[in-house]
């Protein structure tokens, strides 16, 4: 690890007061703007441009927290006396005393700190979690601080004043606009009848005469009306047009239609009527089987129709287009057209869609892409020996969308495969199959390099309740490998063993919770947290009691993990 620097010695002061600057520039961006807006993007890039001098010198950079200014050693990097715009008077009333800054932190983790800032900044005085709780929820990597027990003073400092109370004797509401203007409408029309003479005729002398219809009659009209608006003129054009063909036994007449349909195809695509598009080519397949006297050559160019369709130019040119338009047609419309394709398109769709920059025809594509895929699972299969790393990880995807055990042979030799991703994804799609085969399968994981792999394993084998790993995970439990872990991946471990060992892990973990007898070095809160998260998983009334004797656990960290376990049980 690299040690960080002290003040005097490589980094200049200025750029870590201009870090700093950037930081609180950014906190505000993050509560002012929406993440699209320019001025909030700007904000983040000079924030990250303003680490690089910094990372030139040294690897990490520690700042002590005190209550209104960050200092680096002895110099302060940031004061802000007005408690209420002060950075540094978020982290110090919650207990934070120092913040540390590891090199990379500024690709992705910077931004969620923030958030944690603005969070704990907009929580209510009556909130169960504190920034304590939030910073370890997000379980960061390259973010190190330590905290301290805030005193009884200090709490009482934190509180807010009291809501005025409402003073007795106020006056009722007044009456809004809207019921003003209703009630002087009611009287004036009110008013209006009683002094209408008798030669003057009303329509409700009208409602019961021969002039009216009944209600039937009515209904019947609007029924006509709606059907005749809900008609399609193209669907049906294209039936007449698929009659004739189907029933014509001229050749010039269906030469001539074969020639009109082909023409016809690209322009129905391009209007982005997906649903005509797979009608057209659902009734191709029809006048295929049907059609009387149907010479060869029109039967080879009925049947490469589609082709077109299928091929990786027009399937992109259809990607495009629909991430860029404005309208989108619905997902059943796009099933029904992919569904009508080759099972080739599977191919294109799947290596394009991380390169689509619209969430919603991401999502409108998904079905689509599981309907093919469950239609073709051979092609799918072949898919999984591609060496494309990027349409390796869509077919994984979709292979746990499928959930198929058919794909669990194929899944073997990928769980060695070199790339961290491609494994994890292996993981999330056994464990999404669930199968015997492929929980035995994914034991294996559990070993895995890769503390994210063998985290998802864990959680996936404790989430289908596999007893098979158990052995794996009670060592790594007792064992000291895990102790040096980072959170998440103890956490998963503890959590895991708490839902395979049920009650009889309850004494395992009561030590580990309560911190181990006396020649027993006490386990740090990290540890001690997650074994009350695990106790949480049992659930059962054993379990409660041991949580409910941790309840005054001094450690903020344990402490919260204890209250959210005992909600879980609740």
């Amino acid at each position: 690890m690299t040690e960080p620097t002290p003040p005097d010695q490589g980094v200049d002061t200025a750029a870590v007061e201009r870090l700093m600057l950037m930081l609180d520039k950014g906190l505000r961006a993050l509560q002012l703007y929406p993440s699209n807006n320019p001025v909030y993007q700007k904000a983040l890039l000079n924030l990250r441009t303003a680490f690089e001098p910094v990372w030139e010198e040294c690897g990490e950079l520690e700042l002590q927290v005190n209550e209104t200014d960050l200092a680096w050693g002895a110099n302060v990097v940031l004061s802000q006396p007005d408690k209420s715009e002060s950075l540094a008077w978020i982290m110090f009333k919650d207990g934070l005393r120092s913040l540390t800054l590891v090199e990379g932190v500024e690709d992705d983790e910077i931004v969620q700190f923030l958030d944690v800032l603005q969070q704990a900044r907009n929580l209510p005085r009556d909130a169960p979690d504190d920034l304590l709780t939030l910073l370890w929820q997000r379980q960061f990597q390259l973010i190190r601080y330590t905290y301290t027990e805030l005193g009884e003073e200090e709490v009482a400092s934190f509180e807010s004043a009291a809501a005025p109370q409402p003073s007795w004797g106020e006056p009722p509401a007044s009456p809004s606009p809207v019921e003003v203007r209703q009630k002087v409408a009611e009287e004036t029309t009110q008013a209006a009848v009683a002094e209408a003479p008798p030669e003057i005729m009303k329509v409700e002398d009208f409602d019961s005469t021969l002039y009216f219809l009944d209600e039937s009659e009515i209904n019947y009209l609007k029924g006509e009306i709606e059907r005749e608006y809900d008609q399609s003129l193209r669907a049906r054009t294209l039936a007449m047009l698929f009659d004739i063909l189907e029933l014509e036994p001229y050749e010039a007449a269906r030469e001539k239609l074969i020639s009109v349909i082909e023409n016809l195809l690209p322009h129905v695509l391009a209007d982005g009527d997906f649903r005509s598009v797979a009608t057209i080519l659902r009734e191709l397949k029809v006048v295929l089987q049907q059609a009387e006297e149907l010479l060869p050559e029109h039967r080879e160019a009925i049947s490469d129709l589609p082709a077109p369709l299928s091929e990786p130019e027009a399937i992109a040119q259809l990607l495009q287009s629909l991430d860029e338009a404005v309208v989108h047609p619905t997902a059943d419309d796009v099933g029904e057209l992919f569904s009508e394709l080759r099972p080739e398109v599977l191919t294109t769709v799947l290596s394009r869609l991380p390169r689509l920059k619209s969430e919603k025809v991401r999502e409108l594509l998904r079905p689509a892409i599981q309907r093919l895929g469950r239609a073709h699972p051979d092609h799918v299969l072949s898919l999984l020996e591609t060496q494309d790393e990027m349409l390796l990880l869509q077919t994984l995807d979709l292979v746990s969308q499928l959930e198929l055990p058919l794909f669990v042979p194929a899944l073997d030799g990928l769980l060695d495969h070199p790339s961290p991703r491609i494994r994890h994804a292996v993981v999330e799609a056994l464990g999404a199959i669930g199968s015997p085969g492929a929980m035995n399968l994914l034991e294996r994981a559990v070993g895995d390099a890769e503390a994210e792999v063998r985290s998802t394993a864990v959680r996936r084998l404790a989430e289908r309740g596999h007893p098979g790993a158990f052995a794996k995970i009670e060592a790594a439990i007792a064992g000291k490998a895990l102790r040096a872990a980072a959170l998440a991946e103890k956490q998963s471990f503890f959590e895991a063993y708490g839902l395979l060992a049920g009650e009889s892990g309850i004494g395992r973990l009561r030590r580990i919770l309560r911190g181990g007898g006396l020649f027993r070095r006490k386990a740090d809160p990290e540890t001690r947290a997650c074994a009350a998260m695990a106790l949480g998983k049992i659930g059962t009334p054993e379990a409660r009691a041991v949580l409910d004797a941790a309840g005054g656990e001094k450690d903020p960290v344990v402490r919260n993990a204890v209250r959210r376990a005992l909600q879980e049980i609740t």
